[in-house]
């Protein structure tokens, strides 16, 4: 079978697939880390920070925060335009929470990205806790000169779960974020993580029924990865909760894209942390052979994302 937006082996809207339709062109996403807090670790609503979250706020291919946006973005770009020398290239804020600054302060790291040449749009990933009405606004005018996406992390729509691993924002405060982003003709992209302590398959699938439901453009789906130094460490060395199987992620994984509309895009379907920093699991050190078992998986079953929309 052929799945609408696949020009490849895949049966689901690969972000590599969308940009390739959009830009016509090869398109990368360069890391940046902007040197941003968080409102989780600073004390505005929480201290410590989610519990799986690395000394460098999830960034761990994000620049070195010592250097300059720009020396960050060039020093990448500089490798890839070796391989593809007419490439366009998207400014990814991706450490911490990327609108948690005064408007001037944002404009200028913005910006400074935006100037650059073949420079086409931002992803900047935040909570939606963290964007105030003055940024809100900011964000719809950057929005009508460049492709932009807000990157919103969730993790899970269980608020015991949420209190578990300390995200302190509700699902209300998500749900109305989104709202206000699309209003504003915003492009969302939702962050959630499979294998969560605790939960069952049937949470993880709740979770997408719900999303499936809102006006979001992307979502990226991570495996929990088990980071040395974090409270999620202390967490797995005191009770040894479940980890998920690469099997059991497969099968869950597949099950979450049959009930997505098949126009989201999916941005990230697997983590993928460095394997000094890793506890658990260490198989998704192998992202490729995560990759392809998902693909051998839809294949198996014949599936395709949104296969169970239509039933």
């Amino acid at each position: 079978m052929s799945f609408k937006y696949s020009d490849s082996n895949k049966r689901y809207h690969t972000l590599d697939y969308f940009y390739k339709h959009k830009f016509n062109s090869k398109v990368f996403k360069v890391s940046l880390n902007a040197g941003f807090s968080c409102p989780n670790i600073d004390g505005t609503v929480g201290f410590g920070g989610c519990i799986y979250c690395s000394k460098l706020g999830s960034g761990e291919y994000a620049g070195n925060k010592e250097d300059n946006l720009i020396t960050q973005f060039n020093e990448i770009k500089n490798i890839i335009s070796k391989k593809w020398p007419n490439s366009l290239y998207i400014g990814y804020f991706q450490a911490n929470t990327n609108t948690y600054a005064p408007v001037e302060i944002l404009k200028e790291k913005y910006e400074s990205i935006l100037n650059l040449e073949n420079v086409v749009g931002l992803n900047i990933a935040t909570r939606p806790d963290a964007i105030s009405d003055e940024c809100l606004n900011y964000l719809e005018e950057l929005s009508q000169k460049t492709y932009l996406t807000i990157e919103l992390g969730l993790q899970t729509i269980h608020e015991s779960t949420s209190k578990l691993i300390n995200r302190c924002h509700s699902l209300d405060c998500f749900t109305k974020m989104v709202l206000s982003l699309r209003k504003r003709n915003i492009n969302v992209v939702v962050h959630i993580i499979n294998g969560l302590p605790y939960e069952t398959k049937e949470m993880m699938i709740e979770t997408i029924k719900f999303l499936n439901q809102l006006d979001i453009q992307g979502i990226k789906i991570h495996m929990l990865s088990i980071l040395k130094n974090t409270a999620l460490a202390n967490l797995y060395t005191k009770t040894k909760f479940h980890v998920l199987t690469k099997e059991e992620y497969v099968d869950i994984v597949c099950d979450q894209l049959e009930y997505l509309r098949p126009e989201i895009v999916i941005n990230r379907i697997t983590g993928d942390p460095k394997a000094s920093d890793l506890i658990e699991p260490d198989w998704l050190v192998k992202k490729f052979c995560v990759l392809n078992e998902i693909d051998k998986e839809m294949k198996r079953r014949d599936s395709y994302q949104g296969k169970n929309l239509e039933i």
